[in-house]
């Protein structure tokens, strides 16, 4: 255990501006890590595989993290909670921090050959929209997620935390190819089920939820594009009283993955 007080120690660089979108991006990326926030979903970090490289606790929240920094080799970092605010740009209510060292991501293939459903996410940006839909799938039946290679970093801070550390358990990879991701799927036997809001897509609760079901979700202001709409067998939507003509989009794959995941399984 190390007790730091200087915001500026160098040994405290992983956790710097931890709000600061476009820095965490070059940072963790470049360093290859990601950061896990609060207790739970430090122990579930651990528990799924992923090295530890620090932990950072506020003095008064040593007991909350003791026993997993007893149980690792990384060094623990105490310091007073207005240092942990100064570093990370905000107040660290959940009390510890820790830096883990990311895992190579596994081929989209060997997801495609070992999951029977899959969420496939087109360009989703929003690191909490990310996150809330790896919640679902972790919930609601479905094995594995691949990402368009433009969507947001399932282990960036906020979509880790909105997880509760389901990124950490639902395994995922990226489809190198946007514009032809989509056939690897289908000469596996995956049905494409693509959720749209349009009014002559087939109601989701007609869709029967047999065989292998990739489901595709869009972005959040334009939905899936015409690309992957046209490429997909079944277009659905979920039916909609007057006045409304969409969902959040993970509010919609909650109700997605319910009539898909649990039907199949």
């Amino acid at each position: 255990m190390l007790k730091l007080a200087d915001a500026s120690d160098p040994r405290l660089a992983d956790y710097v501006r931890l709000t600061d979108v476009h820095l965490r991006r070059s940072l963790e990326a470049e360093q290859g890590l990601f950061i896990a926030e609060g207790e739970k979903v430090i122990r579930r970090a651990i528990a799924a595989g992923y090295p530890v490289r620090s932990l950072l606790v506020g003095q008064d929240k040593i007991a909350t993290i003791a026993d997993v920094a007893a149980s690792c080799r990384a060094p623990l970092y105490v310091v007073p909670p207005e240092v942990a605010e100064e570093i990370t740009g905000y107040r660290v209510h959940r009390g510890a921090l820790a830096s883990m060292q990311r895992l190579p991501l596994p081929p989209a293939a060997d997801l495609i050959e070992s999951a029977r459903r899959i969420l496939v996410l087109e360009d989703i940006v929003d690191h909490a929209n990310v996150g809330a839909v790896f919640r679902c799938a972790a919930a609601l039946g479905f094995d594995a997620v691949l990402l368009a290679p433009r969507c947001a970093d399932p282990l960036y801070r906020r979509a880790v935390k909105v997880s509760m550390g389901a990124v950490l358990a639902v395994p995922y990879a990226r489809l190198a190819d946007w514009r032809g991701g989509l056939s690897d799927l289908r000469t596996a036997g995956f049905r494409l089920v693509a959720l749209t809001p349009a009014a002559d897509a087939t109601p989701i609760g007609q869709v029967a939820a047999d065989g292998r079901i990739a489901l595709l979700l869009g972005t959040e202001g334009d939905g899936l594009s015409s690309r992957w709409l046209a490429a997909a067998d079944v277009r659905v939507r979920i039916p909609m009283q007057a006045g409304v003509d969409s969902l959040n989009v993970a509010s919609a794959a909650a109700i997605a993955c319910y009539l898909l995941g649990n039907g199949g399984s």
